[in-house]
């Protein structure tokens, strides 16, 4: 498979003159909601930037930051525009990027860089990566820590082609409730293999990288080893990036009013911890997304995704057309892969209000869902959502809403090899399915450098009841097969050992200089389950230091 992707990436660079190339702007929640504020706001100006696919290229935030400072009304968005304009200066000539005292003469001759260079046929951005966390919580003994160290790289050469690095080594001893969804699935959440560290610790090393190539002023090919996010709510229903990084190939089309994004991936279909080196069995996902603006402030997206397997590290080559219709391919080949469709949109009102939603089909069939008898197959998930910036006229008070539904099994399938997962963590929604789940964040900057951020995030589900034997699968763990299911039919939203569960976030971070931040955050968690050895009520506190690295965050 890593040998045919990589031939057709040089296959292609090797065809085609290129434009300039772009890179893109690594994905972190708390800065991508500066661009969906200015987007709101300013969106209609700068159209060529389609928000439901993450990350985005720089050059596009560097456009929108251009045109929102034109329009900036108070300190904290003049900080925050700046922030943007600096961070991408190489694709601006409105940034404010000049360093008054270097280090050496050498390093920080920028604001933003620790290393930079730039010349007509290279440029280079080094920076170092720390995130140093301390907290402790009532459900485990002693501190309770992450301690990140790496560093990050990205480029250009030639104008032609761009690059992206990243790595880091680390050490970290979980809060209580992550600790338990390790146990589950035997996994690090957010990351790929692990080993034990001083007995209660975990030691994994996080890395990702990409090169990105421009084969046309409106098409670009990119090769490498990352995340990736669909969808414009604080959930994605169809694709997040709560597994970690996986090899990639992906095409991006725009044209006119049209952003059409081809995907390809080969992920690790289970992850066994044992003794011995072994190759860890593989699967594949092609997916596909058209997005449409149909007004400058109305985008309607199409998705269609397929997971497969053939094999021992054999990929589906019919699969490859980045045209087809993945649903009438899986049903010429016979075969049972697992085939996803649905769309998503956008709507901007007023530069004040965004509504958002999702629609994800795993498995339809309409006589079935009139017929209203919880056929086990209606395999469904739906989001609906809005932001609302600025909100009560209160300057730099965004608020947000969402809800989220999804079935039963959803996401399941036959076994681990056509399932929607990849490396044992689902490739959605970090909680899997069998849930409503409600959503509330405000956030509040009321000076520049500080940002407050409350979330609160209300989940029904219904867990799997699981004994020493056995477990009796309700429809909520992706890891599991729909053949082992519980009920044919009569299945509700919430089946199971029904729980309900609060997690409260309140977090104030300072920025004492560019991608420098000190958190402080408490975190209330509550969980009330029909069967009460389920039941806990987890307290926890911390303080981080974080240099050019997003949180570390354990929503589920």
């Amino acid at each position: 498979m890593r040998y045919l992707l990589c031939a057709v990436g040089i296959c292609a660079i090797v065809s085609f003159a290129a434009q300039a190339q772009d890179v893109y702007m690594p994905y972190n929640p708390d800065t991508y909601h500066l661009i969906d504020r200015y987007q709101i706001k300013y969106g209609d100006q700068v159209p060529q930037l389609q928000t439901a696919v993450r990350p985005y290229g720089r050059r596009d935030v560097a456009k929108l930051a251009e045109v929102s400072a034109r329009n900036v009304q108070t300190a904290a968005d003049a900080f925050n525009i700046q922030y943007l304009l600096n961070d991408n200066w190489n694709y601006t000539d409105q940034e404010s990027n000049l360093s008054e005292h270097p280090i050496f003469n050498t390093f920080y001759r920028n604001k933003t860089d620790l290393y930079h260079y730039e010349s007509k046929d290279f440029s280079l951005r080094v920076n170092p990566v720390i995130h140093f966390e301390l907290g402790h919580d009532n459900q485990t003994d002693g501190a309770r820590y992450v301690n990140t160290r790496g560093v990050q790289l990205e480029g250009s050469i030639d104008e032609k082609f761009g690059f992206y690095a990243f790595i880091s080594e680390n050490q970290a001893r979980f809060p209580g409730y992550v600790e338990d969804r390790i146990a589950r699935d035997n996994v690090v959440p957010h990351e790929g293999f692990w080993k034990t560290f001083k007995d209660d610790g975990y030691d994994f090393i996080t890395a990702r990288g990409y090169i990105n190539y421009a084969l046309s002023k409106h098409v670009e090919i990119q090769l490498g080893h990352d995340r990736h996010f669909i969808g414009d709510g604080y959930r994605s229903l169809i694709y997040s990036d709560y597994a970690p990084p996986a090899f990639f190939l992906k095409l991006n089309t725009r044209v006119w009013k049209l952003h059409y994004m081809n995907l390809f991936q080969e992920l690790t279909s289970e992850y066994r911890r044992g003794n011995t080196d072994e190759l860890f069995p593989k699967k594949y996902m092609a997916l596909h997304r058209l997005g449409i603006n149909v007004t400058d402030n109305l985008n309607i997206g199409f998705f269609e995704q397929v997971v497969f397997a053939r094999g021992k590290g054999r990929f589906e080559l019919q699969y490859l057309n980045p045209v087809i219709f993945y649903r009438s391919i899986e049903q010429q080949l016979g075969s049972e892969d697992n085939a996803m469709l649905g769309l998503d949109f956008r709507w901007n009102i007023r530069n004040v209000v965004q509504v958002y939603g999702q629609l994800q089909l795993d498995e339809f069939l309409l006589n079935e869902v009139k017929a209203g008898n919880g056929w086990w197959a209606n395999k469904q998930a739906g989001q609906l959502g809005a932001k609302y910036i600025d909100a009560f006229g209160i300057n730099n008070l965004d608020l947000q809403g969402e809800f989220n539904l999804i079935r039963p099994y959803t996401y399941q399938h036959t076994d681990q090899f056509t399932n929607y997962q990849h490396y044992n963590q689902s490739l959605a929604h970090p909680n899997g399915a069998n849930l409503y789940e409600v959503i509330g964040i405000a956030r509040y900057q009321p000076i520049p450098h500080l940002s407050l951020v409350g979330k609160a995030i209300f989940t029904r589900f219904g867990q799997d009841v699981v004994t020493a034997t056995d477990t009796v699968n309700w429809g909520n763990n992706v890891n599991l097969s729909y053949n082992d299911r519980a009920l044919e039919y009569g299945n509700q939203i919430g089946q199971g050992i029904k729980t309900n569960q609060l997690h409260v976030d309140l977090t104030a971070t300072f920025q004492f200089r560019h991608n420098v931040f000190v958190d402080l955050k408490q975190i209330i968690r509550r969980t009330d389950a029909e069967d009460d050895l389920l039941d806990k009520n987890t307290s926890y506190t911390s303080v981080s230091f974080r240099w050019n690295i997003p949180q570390r965050l354990h929503e589920f």
